[in-house]
């Protein structure tokens, strides 16, 4: 077998089935469900795909889980809302068959509020030759160690996140609760009133004007402010924590 592609999900119904055809020219598809109590996992299923079970809020381990599992000698991993378009399909299918590269980086473009394409592109390691790719680290905004050299594929990953504000603030409350518990276990420095403007301030700058937010109109003010708002939870729950 030589390709597996890896998906991470959790009560992803609506975003599944897209999904995994974008991976249809994959050799296995292994789908790692965190206690999905929704219709993903038979949506997967009836699609073909192996579903894994894993129960945990460390997204390594779940990337990790996905790392043991499959059979493939190369594998690639996407999220439930990215979409592998036709061009970095072939550059994926072109890559595969050569040996001079242990890992790929890919472009991802990213589509906020429904079809608002965000200025700046991330670039990131998600095509990997299973022996060189030694782990996922990181509990969220999880990195991989990887062994030899790297190239970068044409082609874009299409990222729509951020549909809707209450898909939004569902994530918000989920994940701020674990940035939160990080930076306490960090020992961040005590939560003093000038840090919550300092980070909001600094936040909102760089997503409307550094990453050129301000190019999407009222779609692109939204954003960064959401944005804003989102990293002054994370400290509020952290200033929670430290009040404890």
């Amino acid at each position: 077998m030589n390709l597996t592609g890896i998906v991470i999900v959790k009560n992803g119904e609506d975003l599944i089935v897209d999904c995994l055809k974008s991976l249809s020219f994959c050799d296995e598809i292994l789908v790692i469900d965190n206690d999905s109590k929704d219709k993903t996992v038979k949506l997967s299923e009836e699609l073909g795909a192996r579903v894994v079970e894993s129960k945990t809020t460390d997204f390594s381990e779940m990337r990790n889980r996905g790392l043991r599992e499959a059979k493939g000698k190369w594998i690639i991993y996407v999220d439930v809302d990215e979409r592998i378009n036709e061009e970095l399909k072939n550059e994926i299918i072109k890559a595969i068959k050569d040996d001079n590269y242990s890992f790929y980086i890919v472009e991802r473009k990213n589509y906020y509020l429904g079809n608002h394409l965000w200025p700046k592109t991330e670039k990131m390691q998600r095509l990997f030759k299973k022996e060189s790719l030694k782990g996922w680290f990181g509990r969220i905004h999880e990195s991989p160690r990887t062994e030899g050299k790297s190239a970068v594929l044409d082609g874009y990953l299409l990222h729509f996140t951020h549909r809707n504000l209450s898909e939004m603030l569902a994530k918000t409350i989920e994940w701020s609760k674990i940035e939160a518990e990080l930076r306490y276990e960090s020992h961040h420095p005590k939560m003093s009133w000038w840090r919550f403007p300092r980070v909001m301030i600094t936040t909102f700058f760089n997503y409307y004007f550094i990453q050129r937010g301000y190019k999407l109109g009222i779609a692109g003010l939204i954003e960064s402010m959401y944005q804003s708002f989102s990293i002054f939870i994370t400290y509020a729950r952290l200033w929670e924590m430290q009040k404890k």
